[in-house]
């Protein structure tokens, strides 16, 4: 009886330990971890279609631009958070600028051709394959592409990373470009028309323009320096922030420009009627200095990597905690809920 007594106790004990260090494991773990919804990336004939907890969130076009797009976008409460022109025309948009096609990176100026205009004479980014496409906490889509001038020549190539995930309840793309001087010297030359662009819905527009049938536009911006509205285009900031009322919500997106980029902070080619773009190359234009000042040159065989974060967040710049947002971006390259 006593030994029996003795292994029940022995056996009591294991177990309180066992359930000791479950009740340990769980409450170091990651707050919010387990929470975190799956994203799902699924190819298509002509796009990659990514979902969040199973509700579109973009999707990759590789196929039908003059470069690969991510259209649409969609971020906090179901809203579509880029203009649909030229990929759909609907009321209410400026259907200009048709190159600005919803979120993009290319550039007007390599090797002397233009990649930005879309014009009969400009070059294109060709998608040749796919290096990765993966599902989880964060989805992935990594491919090679080639940028081929309007004479069908190879000026460089690239690899570029696409991650997807959702930091502290907002949805959130970190854009990674690697470009190669795969065929010889890439120059990058100084002009303002580029690089990674987002053209935002309407009502993100800081005004409206009743000749091209915009009327609803109520956006704010701001930068990392405190500059505001139309002043920020053309200045330096690690980051940039439009939001706005949409449908009734308010909503907004950030970019960040990743301390390891070349030349950071950089410029912002961002405009009062919802271009928004990092450049680290139109110094000419941003700051009156001589044409050719903001020239970028990749040698033969070289590379250069530019890494930025797009994030769809709820509320204004303080709602959305943009600047804390970008420390722990620049930090720790995540945030934590």
């Amino acid at each position: 009886m006593l030994l029996r007594s003795s292994r029940r106790f022995r056996l009591q004990k294991v177990v309180r330990s066992f359930l000791f260090l479950v009740l340990l494991v769980v409450a170091v773990a990651p707050v919010g971890a387990a929470d975190k919804p799956e994203v799902t990336v699924t190819r298509l004939d002509d796009r990659v279609r990514v979902e969040i907890g199973r509700e579109l969130f973009t999707e990759y076009r590789f196929v039908g631009n003059n470069k690969p797009i991510l259209y649409p976008v969609i971020g906090p409460k179901s809203i579509g958070m880029t203009r649909n022109f030229p990929m759909k025309k609907v009321s209410g948009e400026a259907e200009d600028h048709p190159h600005h096609r919803s979120l993009w990176f290319t550039h007007g100026d390599v090797n002397g051709h233009d990649f930005w205009s879309e014009k009969t004479d400009s070059g294109k980014t060709v998608h040749d394959t796919f290096l990765e496409l993966s599902s989880g906490k964060k989805g992935v889509i990594k491919t090679f592409n080639k940028w081929v001038d309007h004479t069908g020549a190879l000026q460089c190539t690239d690899t570029r990373t696409l991650t997807f995930h959702v930091i502290a309840g907002t949805r959130a793309i970190d854009y990674e470009v690697t470009l190669h001087a795969s065929e010889g010297k890439v120059v990058l030359g100084d002009t303002k028309e580029g690089t990674m662009g987002i053209r935002t819905h309407p009502n993100l527009r800081l005004e409206n323009n009743e000749k091209r049938g915009v009327t609803t536009a109520n956006g704010q911006a701001v930068n990392s320096e405190g500059g505001r509205g139309k002043a920020i285009w053309g200045k330096r900031a690690k980051w940039v922030d439009y939001w706005g009322t949409i449908d009734g919500k308010l909503a907004g997106v950030a970019i960040f420009d990743h301390p390891s980029n070349p030349r950071h902070p950089t410029w912002w080619h961002a405009r009062a009627y919802g271009l928004v773009a990092a450049n680290a190359f139109g110094v000419h234009n941003f700051e009156s200095k001589p044409a050719g000042t903001g020239d970028f040159t990749i040698e033969p065989g070289a590379t250069a990597t530019f890494r930025y974060r797009f994030l769809f967040h709820e509320g204004d710049v303080d709602r959305g905690r943009i600047a804390w947002q970008y420390h722990q971006f620049s930090s720790h390259g995540d945030s934590v809920e």
